[in-house]
């Protein structure tokens, strides 16, 4: 038995572009939650949905635990539950009903719910946490399953229905010193159902942790419902400590830093590399950054030391005039700067990429594509913008919203607003990329096979044999591009065509 279980709402079967890739990751935040629960001497289990298959999967651990409380706890150190997809939304509800009928309280803590809290109010939530949940969570358990102290009303960051009205308590200040946080409880997890699936897919096995909590870059089109624009680093030392146990406990062969941006605080990256080497703490990891940033205090080279093998850059757009529109704060020549100084450093580049940012036109598209083309990242990300609550980018365009304003999945890719193209454009501009990039990457390839006939691996000739379908059609997606612009810009002047 459980006093409560904890579980989160990401399943990565009813997302088929990630269930493609199969990347999967435990629910880094759920298992936060858990540990600080567990340090507050509540009895906890974890009903981890990542690799599930049916929502229903939850009857059996409400059997098995038979729990007081479920807290359907997402995972907010990931992209894809910021992203608030209606998928996951609608597996949040059917849990929540399922919980209701075995006649637990349901706690939700999501960014969905923060922007939707009624919607999970009219499916039978009870309190929905709005904020840095884990010390709101804690003192909400003390009421609910001990003796309470205190009315609910006043605990911080906090939300429920009285009567027909939803009651809204004081915000809630987050943690400024991580490092008395407590390290995620990964004892909860099936350690060797990711293995396998990792292993089997790419031959080795990645977990994730974070290194702090925030960002305090102001993007436009960026949600921070959890943190706002407050950033808050943990030490390097606590850092290293916690590689060091996460290696005894499950000896993963890499390291994904799903920080929002990492080692931000100045010295920190510097001090990090000395202690990963000093201590012998060093695994494989990818992290994400800035282009500004990566220029900064020989932080490259030290990555590299401490073990990076793979940075990805939010570069978006190779316009200047679309960064300066998102207020990016980073320029077109910084990524380029960024990425020679990473690969010279030999170490991988990603880009995330997104079109269809208002006022962007086919120029600051082709330039885009020609940033791409020049930099040559080693691997590319793709979305179109995707007005979220909160932010600047959404009030600018919500007037052009219609009744659907969120992704059914990750690969939707619906435009929402009215962009300068129709969304069927910007779905097959997104295909064309990715067949550019290909094609470009097997130009690279090819070269390297000229100066070192040798040099080429397995993967390199199932890379050159893959493009050979990219090349043959890349020119038809073209032209279909060219039509769909062709026909708005045609409906632009003569709306009667429409």
């Amino acid at each position: 038995m459980a006093q409560i279980l904890l579980t989160h709402s990401y399943f990565l079967h009813f997302d088929p572009k990630e269930l493609r890739a199969m990347m999967p990751y435990p629910p880094l935040g759920t298992l936060y939650a858990a540990s600080y629960l567990r340090g507050a001497g509540f009895s906890v289990a974890l009903h981890d949905v990542m690799l599930a298959h049916h929502e229903g999967d939850i009857g059996e651990a409400l059997a098995h635990h038979r729990p007081g409380v479920v807290v359907i706890y997402d995972d907010q150190f990931s992209y894809l539950t910021k992203m608030c997809l209606t998928r996951m939304r609608e597996a949040a509800f059917a849990m929540t009903k399922i919980a209701k009928l075995r006649g637990c309280k349901v706690v939700i803590f999501s960014s969905d719910a923060s922007d939707h809290i009624e919607k999970y109010f009219e499916h039978g939530a009870d309190y929905v946490i709005c904020g840095e949940a884990e010390e709101t969570l804690r003192q909400l358990m003390e009421n609910l399953l001990r003796n309470p102290v205190a009315p609910v009303e006043s605990i911080q960051g906090l939300t429920f229905m009285k009567g027909s009205e939803v009651v809204w308590t004081a915000p809630r200040k987050i943690f400024e010193n991580l490092d008395l946080l407590p390290f995620p409880a990964w004892d909860l997890v099936e350690l060797e159902q990711y293995r396998q699936v990792w292993k089997q897919k790419h031959g080795y096995f990645s977990l994730n942790m974070v290194t702090t909590r925030g960002c305090p870059f102001h993007c436009n089109w960026c949600a921070k419902p959890i943190y706002g624009q407050v950033y808050h680093s943990r030490s390097p030392e606590n850092v290293v400590e916690e590689m060091l146990a996460l290696r005894e406990t499950a000896n993963p062969d890499h390291i994904w830093f799903a920080d929002d941006i990492f080692g931000l605080k100045p010295g920190w990256i510097s001090r990090f590399d000395e202690l990963v080497n000093a201590r012998n703490a060093a695994i494989p990891f990818k992290c994400l950054s800035r282009a500004d940033l990566l220029l900064k205090e020989d932080n490259i080279r030290h990555l590299r030391k401490a073990g990076c093998h793979t940075v990805w850059i939010g570069a978006e757009s190779g316009s200047q005039k679309v960064l300066d529109s998102m207020e990016k704060g980073t320029t077109v020549e910084q990524i380029y700067e960024a990425t020679s100084l990473l690969h010279q450093n030999n170490i991988r580049v990603g880009f995330f990429l997104q079109y269809g940012y208002p006022g962007e036109t086919r120029d600051d598209i082709e330039r885009t594509l020609r940033m791409v083309r020049e930099c040559m990242p080693d691997e590319i990300g793709i979305s179109v913008s995707y007005p979220l609550p909160g932010t600047t980018f959404f009030e600018t365009v919500k007037a052009e919203l219609k009744q659907k304003q969120n992704w059914i999945d990750s690969g939707d890719l619906a435009l929402m607003f009215r962009g300068t193209y129709t969304p069927d454009f910007y779905r097959l501009l997104h295909r064309f990329t990715h067949k550019k990039f290909r094609i470009w990457e097997a130009s690279n390839i090819l070269r390297k096979a000229i100066a070192r006939p040798l040099s080429l691996d397995k993967a390199d000739l199932e890379r050159l044999a893959k493009s050979a379908f990219h090349v043959l059609t890349a020119p038809s997606l073209y032209s279909r591009l060219n039509a769909l612009a062709s026909q708005e810009h045609q409906e632009k002047k003569d709306p009667s065509t429409r």
